[in-house]
């Protein structure tokens, strides 16, 4: 294992413990600037998050409806408070074949889109020690006089991804602080992806505020739009 994935993995909490964990529940406040460009403004505002840790299953409660979304990379439902099937698509990444980041999104895209990125954000950086990842350190960055350690990670093809290599970004205590990527189902924007207020939860630490905007050219990011906003509480692994 890379030396950086080590110390991060450590500073999150262990990968022992990590491992006799099997899920994570969690209230998570999803805005920002992107869900009213897609035409579906506050879809994600309440909701109640169910999420396998060591396969990516996702189910997304939407509270304010009584509906959930239910995905996996194969399949995307939306089903109703009884559990029918509203409308349902197979190899749901298709589906988003010739878009751009202008392109209107509908339920079952948005819901792809956000359960896979949160079930990366949350699982990060013990994913990275999975069967079939590639990770190694590369040059560190300094941002707001901070100095961050920088570790290059290339996903394997069976995990749905905002893109295959990624970059995360660690302070000098091995928390996450940064994470840079394209999103492929975004036509290829830059997303810059800003953890911050960890707790300890389970023995595990984890960020329970994430911001994500734009960079440019030199990967230095722009403050505005806030694209993605993330906010969890009231969370329990088991």
């Amino acid at each position: 294992m890379d030396r950086l994935l080590e110390l991060a993995i450590s500073a999150h909490g262990g990968l022992d413990g990590w491992k006799r964990l099997q899920s994570l529940r969690a209230n998570v406040a999803i805005g920002g600037a992107l869900w009213d460009l897609k035409g579906l403004p506050g879809v994600f505002k309440n909701t109640r998050v169910e999420l396998k840790l060591h396969s990516q299953h996702v189910v997304t409660h939407l509270l304010d409806t009584g509906e959930r979304i239910d995905f996996t990379p194969g399949r995307i439902s939306l089903e109703s408070r009884t559990g029918a099937t509203i409308e349902a698509r197979n190899d749901p990444r298709s589906a988003f074949a010739g878009q751009s980041a202008d392109s209107k999104w509908d339920r079952l895209h948005a819901g792809y889109f956000c359960s896979y990125a949160l079930w990366g954000y949350l699982t990060t950086p013990f994913l990275y020690s999975d069967p079939g990842f590639d990770t190694r350190e590369v040059d560190p960055w300094t941002e707001n006089g901070e100095r961050w350690r920088v570790l290059q990670v290339t996903f394997p093809d069976t995990l749905a991804a905002h893109t295959r290599t990624q970059y995360t970004y660690f302070g000098e205590d091995g928390l996450v602080r940064r994470h840079l990527y394209t999103v492929d189902v975004l036509g290829g924007a830059p997303g810059a992806n800003y953890a911050f207020d960890y707790r300890t939860v389970n023995g595990v630490m984890i960020a329970t505020r994430r911001r994500v905007v734009a960079y440019n050219e030199s990967r230095q990011k722009i403050d505005k739009p806030v694209l993605v906003s993330i906010d969890l509480s009231e969370i329990e692994f088991t």
